[in-house]
Order: structure tokens, then sequence, then C-alpha cells
């Protein structure tokens, strides 16, 4: 009996050491630490150049009817649509923020007012005509908010001046009784720097890595100012101020853009030795 017990013990200590060899497995070598991920900001100069057009909107004019103590309104004003072009030199400071400086040039708009008064007693009415164009010098800051696909959609704002010149008004009277027909009086037109401010809104286009279209909306408002002088017992006068709304299309060449690094490094596949 004990002979039997003794040889199922050692039949056994013998299966259980060989099934412990064959779960034996070697360690495998230490993987090293992959290297890190770096992500390159986008930054460098840029030029621009835009066209649009613009919806002008004057918010009232205003003049000295007879004496300097009698400042009036006009009774009617209008400024009509005009085209702008404008160029600038700015900076992409890293992938959400740039700035840049514009120069911009709105086109002739043409003013059409008129204003009640008396003539010989009576009420009569005027005709006034007269054409504005402007320059605009803006300091702007963007906003990027990210990039889907080859679009950048921003918001920006802008601060700055405007010189606005005006032509000469000519005002006509028509039904004055003690003038027969019609007759008109020219007042000199007035040039002035004024305050000026924007807010944009738009998205950019990647054409290549250089080259991006640009395509916005632009609110602008140009500050009152000096409009006309003092010509036959009446002016001068002052108009107070404009908003514009802009559409706008336009194109940024970036320089060194081909340049750029990747916006990271992929980590290397690990070496493992067998």
């Amino acid at each position: 009996m004990n002979k039997c017990l003794a040889g199922a013990f050692a039949l056994l200590l013998t299966v259980t050491t060989a099934n412990s060899a064959d779960l034996y497995q070697a360690q495998p070598e230490p993987i090293q630490d992959a290297p890190e991920v770096t992500v390159q900001e986008a930054s460098g100069w840029y030029l621009r150049g835009d066209v649009g057009y613009s919806f002008n909107h004057m918010r009232g004019a205003e003049y000295f009817q007879g004496s300097n103590s009698n400042l009036v309104d006009f009774s009617r004003t209008s400024l009509k649509d005009s085209f702008l072009v404008g160029a600038g030199v700015g900076y992409q400071v890293n992938s959400y923020l740039r700035t840049d400086l514009t120069f911009d040039y709105l086109s002739k708009a043409k003013f059409n007012g008129g204003t009640d008064g008396f003539c010989s007693g009576v009420a009569c009415s005027s005709s006034d005509r007269a054409d504005m164009h402007a320059y605009s010098l803006l300091a702007n800051a963007y906003v990027d908010l990210g990039t889907y696909g080859y679009i950048t959609p921003y918001i920006g704002a802008g601060i700055g001046g405007s010189y606005v010149k005006w032509s000469k008004l000519r005002n006509t009277i028509c039904d004055d009784p003690g003038v027969p027909g019609c007759y008109s009086t020219e007042h000199g037109g007035e040039g002035k720097w004024r305050l000026t401010y924007a807010l944009m809104a738009g998205a950019s286009i990647d054409i290549t890595c250089n080259l991006k279209a640009d395509v916005g909306y632009r609110f602008r408002h140009i500050a009152g100012g000096d409009m006309f002088g003092y010509n036959a017992n009446g002016g001068p006068g002052r108009d107070k101020g404009f908003d514009s709304h802009e559409a706008r299309v336009g194109a940024r060449y970036v320089f060194g853009g081909c340049d750029a690094p990747p916006a990271y490094e992929p980590a290397p596949e690990p070496i493992v030795y067998k």
C-alpha cells in the first residue's frame, strides 16, 4: 500500500513539473517611451486685398438757418450705396489670433436732401445735392474659430479714422414767391478725419498653402463732422455720421505658408525584439 502511494506521488510530481515548464514564457523587452507630441502653431506675415459693396445709411444732417443761433435739421437725407476697395498687411500671431492694418477707399456716394424754411415771408423748401467719398485707416484684430476642412470662420473688430471729403453742396429753391422759376446756391464742401470703428464676421478658405480666399461682412460706423460752409445767409452744416453694411470678398497671401511644419509628429512604431 505504501509503495502504491509513493509511486502515485512521484507520478503527480513529475506531471506538475512538466506543466510548469510548458507555462513559462520569456518576459518581453521593455518598450521605450514614445517621444512627446508637440503642436506647431501657425504664424507669420501676410498681405491682403479686398473689394466690396457698401450699403450706406446717413444718420442725418443739420445746418445754421439764417444765423448762427438757429440750428435746424435737414427735413430729408439719404446717401446712395457705393463700392469699396482695400489693402492691408497683417500678422498671424497663432492658430487663433491675427491682426492687420488696412486702408480702404469708399467710392463716391451721392447725397440727396431737403430743407424747409421761409422765402419772402412764406413757407418754401429746397432740394440739396452733394457727393461724398472717404478713406479709412483701421487697426483690426480677429479670432479664428477653428478650421473645418478648408474653411476657417472668424470674428473681428477694428478702430481707427476716416477722412471724409464732401463736394460742393448745391441748394436749389423753386417755390420762392419773390423769385420766378428756380435758383441755386452752392456751399463749399468740407473734409476732415473722423473716428471710425468696425465689426467683422466671415470665413477664410484655403486655396493653396500660401493663398486664402476671404468672404465676409463688415459693419462700419464713421462719426459725424463738418459737411459744407456758409453762403447766402445759410450754413455752415454738418452731417451726423454714417453707418455702412459691407459685403466683402478678398484674398490673403501668407509668407512662408508652404514651409509650415506639420501640426503633429506621429509616434514611431515600438520595436519588439523576439
